[in-house]
Order: structure tokens, then C-alpha cells, then sequence
């Protein structure tokens, strides 16, 4: 990503496709998974609307566009990745900076305040769960107070450094993931597997295995949030 304009990254994808799709209908837990692939691949956002444009067209020109809505940017993956690979041949050997100081993205009082209800709602889940998974709770009630640390750093003076602040987050992030998937039961963990299963059946020749691969993971850490009530703790998720 260029810089910090792209903290509506996955709000823009999402109203560029209802527009798209001439319906104002909800984003499924599937496509949020793909959008994310797109993210933390680097997929800029120009490249993800051009993708989408060149799918919907060519869905247009196919049998099945004949009276059925495209339902799922599972059918845009391919020509995103491949909008994305002309965008950077192209950019290739021309970036440049410039050395005028950016303005922080958005008010550090509303920022503190997302980051001091995360941490609050991961502390709530550390407190639900605490009967049923001691050391589950544990961890979670320590990554709540890490929220709360790096909630601390925006009562400084001083120019806050956005990415290193994302970085921390990140990391948070994948903790609780990686939490979830070593204490979630067969039973549930099956179900989601089902869930994307389902999904997925009918975009499985268009999606390379790696892509596949990518999208089942975002899915089901996606689902496993939802199941324990658990945010996501990325700036990006920030709105």
C-alpha cells in the first residue's frame, strides 16, 4: 500500500461492488476473506476496481451473465491479480517521494477510542471465557492490555509513527489468530470448514491453489472472531 490512504480499502471494494452488482446487498464473510488476501498481498486498491471492472464485463459477455448477478468477487480474483501485475510492471523504475510531511491519517481522539474498545472487547471475551478455557483467557486478557499499551501512545506530543503502531497491531492480530485456531473445538472448526467449502465450490477452477489456500484461512479466522467476539485490531479495520 501507498502510505496510509487506503485505511477504506475494504469499504471502497465493497460499494464499488454493490454498484457494480446493482444491488445493495451484504458482503459475504467469503468475499471479506478475498478482499483481505488483496490487502495484506499489497493489491492497490486502483488494481482491485480495475479487476473488478474487467470481470464484470467478461461476466456480461458469458452464458451465466445472462440474467443472473455476479455474487461473489471469488469470480473477480483472477483479473484483479493480473491488474495488479500491470500496475506494478508499470510503476516499475518511475516511483518517487516527495519530501513533504504527511498528515496523520485521522483525529488521534477517535483513533484512541477504537483502539480503547477493542482492547475493552478483548478483555470482555477473556472474562466470557475464563470458566471454560483458563489459559485461553489468560493470553487474551494480555493481549487486551497490549491494545491498551499502544492506546497509550497517542497522549504523546510527538509525530506518531502510523506503520510502526500497524505493525504492533498486526502482530496482536496474528496472535489471537493463531490463539483461536489451537483452542477451537473439532466440532466447531469443521463446521466452518464446511461453511467455506460451500462457498468456494463454484469458483474452485478459477482461484489458483494458493489462492484457494489464502481465502479458506482469512474465512475461517474470520468466522472464528465472529464465533468468540473478538474485533480485528488492524488500522485498517479503522473507520
Amino acid at each position: 500500500m501507498d502510505g496510509w490512504n487506503y485505511f477504506n480499502y475494504f469499504t471502497e471494494i465493497e460499494e464499488y461492488f454493490w454498484k457494480k452488482r446493482g444491488a445493495h446487498l451484504l458482503v459475504s464473510p467469503l468475499d471479506w476473506a478475498i478482499m483481505e488476501t488483496w490487502q495484506r498481498a499489497g493489491v492497490p486498491l486502483e488494481a482491485v476496481l480495475k479487476g473488478i471492472d474487467r470481470a464484470f464485463e467478461s461476466y456480461l459477455r458469458s452464458r451465466r451473465g445472462a440474467g443472473k448477478p455476479l455474487k461473489s468477487l471469488a469470480y473477480c480474483t483472477d483479473a484483479v491479480l493480473q491488474a495488479a501485475e500491470e500496475q506494478l510492471e508499470a510503476a516499475a523504475g518511475s516511483a518517487s517521494k516527495n519530501g513533504r510531511e504527511a498528515k496523520e491519517p485521522f483525529p488521534r481522539e477517535e483513533l484512541k477510542a477504537y483502539l480503547e474498545r477493542n482492547a475493552a472487547q478483548v478483555a470482555a471475551a477473556a472474562k466470557n471465557g475464563k470458566g471454560r478455557d483458563p489459559e485461553m483467557a489468560a493470553r487474551l486478557a494480555e493481549i487486551a492490555e497490549s491494545v491498551r499499551d499502544s492506546a497509550l501512545l497517542l497522549d504523546s506530543p510527538a509525530r506518531l509513527d502510523f506503520e510502526d503502531l500497524e505493525r504492533r497491531l498486526t502482530v496482536l492480530d496474528d496472535k489471537i489468530a493463531a490463539l483461536l485456531v489451537t483452542h477451537v473445538t473439532e466440532d466447531l472448526l469443521l463446521r466452518i470448514r464446511r461453511e467455506v467449502d460451500g462457498q468456494l465450490s463454484a469458483y474452485r477452477r478459477k482461484m489458483k491453489a494458493g489462492q484457494l489456500e489464502l481465502v479458506e484461512k482469512k474465512y475461517t479466522q474470520k468466522r472464528l472472531l465472529e464465533e468468540f467476539g473478538l474485533p480485528r485490531l488492524s488500522l485498517y479495520y479503522f473507520s
